[in-house]
């Protein structure tokens, strides 16, 4: 089972290292080499509507999966106590469905934060 180190760090490194996972807690980021080996620099934004970073104060895991649908080898795995865990290959109809629904709940949580807002800004509004 391959395994990743974090590593925090303020800015991501200009040349990444195999077996690194680079997290800047600043930037809201996570990026590593993809675990297949083709090196490709694989980018995770941690924000809500995209990747959870969780440290447990020795590992990191990142949740949901690491699926690489925008690169040759489409590899996808999990990412969990810094151990790299291979999930099944997707067919092309899956992939199409979860970018699909990415983008959708990607829509749905910036539509719920928007909606919070104008209750909030109503509230403030209201009370001056």
């Amino acid at each position: 089972m391959m395994k990743l180190q974090h590593e925090f760090v303020g800015f991501i490194p200009e040349k990444i290292s195999p077996g690194i996972l680079y997290v800047s807690i600043e930037y809201r980021i996570a990026m590593h080499l993809c675990a297949c080996g083709c090196r490709e620099e694989i980018v995770t934004p941690i924000t809500p509507a995209d990747w959870e970073l969780n440290f447990d104060g020795a590992s990191v895991s990142l949740y949901p999966s690491i699926g690489n649908w925008n690169y040759p080898c489409q590899s996808h795995y999990w990412i969990t106590k810094n151990k790299v865990i291979w999930a099944g290959k997707w067919s092309s109809k899956k992939i199409k469905e979860n970018k699909k629904r990415d983008v959708d709940d990607i829509k749905k949580f910036f539509e719920k934060n928007e909606k919070k807002k104008k209750a909030k800004e109503k509230r403030i509004n209201r009370d001056n």
